[in-house]
């Protein structure tokens, strides 16, 4: 059976779901014919083995226009790595201290407005939208994701979810529900998170599972977890998660958790977006795991 790599993107208007799921498959096989030609070439033929969860016309009831990003996609694509300026740039004092503000923030949530950019603002406005699951939104788009998911296990198929930003909070309470709500035996062969703010403590007091004890808490279909972030990703203020659901492998609910450290290079009419979908998919460490995943499968 053909592997299967489902993306899960994050939050604010994507794409339509064609020019966005050939978007990110592009940056995927660019980062991985860097490293190897030959697996690319089978991924790029191989039958349906990418898909997307178009979650985000349905929360927001728009798409972004493709061509805004355009430009900025094939420029990712073409740069092989991060400059040094691009280093520079994402680990800068002014980052660093946003990022200190942000940790205090979530840590003391009366303090959150007044440190909050207006991105950030609408980020934390939305997140609510979710977490208060209005007019079922939260569980429809849940189940967006259950459906691929499903559909996959019943073609015994590999899968690997890859989910960016607030796609891992909806990836992971959907494992949680179908790994404590049904017994189905689907698994989750491995977990990439990329820009993942479970690490906050806002996010970890309301995710699926969060009243639980031992090993009710987690979700138990998931056999592997890598997670990724960005230096200067303020998303993912707190980028190592290992600490945080270290009990998932104590438990021997899963074999492993990785945190592991990339540069994101995107830029967007020369302004600098650490945390961008597209960089973290052409990235080098990120082709690394989709590869030896895949080479495991075939």
């Amino acid at each position: 059976m053909t592997p299967l790599i489902l993306y899960v993107p994050g939050l604010r208007p994507k794409p339509e779901a064609d020019p966005h799921r050939e978007a990110l498959f592009r940056c995927l096989v660019q980062g991985i014919r860097r490293i190897d030609a030959a697996a690319a070439d089978e991924i790029v033929t191989a039958d349906h083995c990418f898909d997307i969860v178009s979650w985000t016309y349905d929360f927001y009831g728009k798409h972004r226009a493709i061509a805004i990003d355009a430009a900025a996609i094939d420029a990712v694509i073409a740069q092989e790595g991060a400059t040094p300026a691009d280093v520079a740039e994402a680990s800068s004092w002014k980052r660093r201290l946003m990022r200190w503000l942000y940790t205090l923030g979530d840590r003391l949530p009366l303090l959150m407005p007044y440190v909050a950019s207006e991105r950030m603002s609408l980020h934390l406005r939305d997140l609510r939208r979710y977490v208060r699951n209005d007019d079922g939104i939260a569980e429809h788009t849940r189940q967006l994701f259950k459906m691929l998911l499903q559909a996959a296990a019943e073609s015994h198929r590999p899968i690997l979810v890859i989910a960016h930003s607030m796609g891992s909070v909806i990836a992971y309470d959907s494992l949680w529900q179908m790994s404590h709500n049904r017994d189905d035996g689907l698994h989750v062969d491995l977990l990439l998170t990329m820009g993942s703010p479970l690490g906050q403590s806002y996010i970890q007091k309301r995710i699926k599972g969060h009243t639980k004890t031992g090993t009710q808490r987690y979700p138990t279909n998931i056999r592997r977890w890598v997670n990724l972030s960005a230096v200067g990703d303020l998303t993912a203020i707190d980028p190592k998660l290992r600490n945080d659901f270290n009990e998932m492998v104590v438990a021997e609910l899963i074999e492993d958790l990785q945190d592991v450290e990339v540069l994101n290079h995107f830029r967007l009419d020369g302004k600098l977006n650490v945390h961008s979908e597209y960089g973290y998919l052409v990235n080098e460490q990120t082709a690394r795991i989709v590869t030896e995943w895949w080479r495991m499968q075939r």
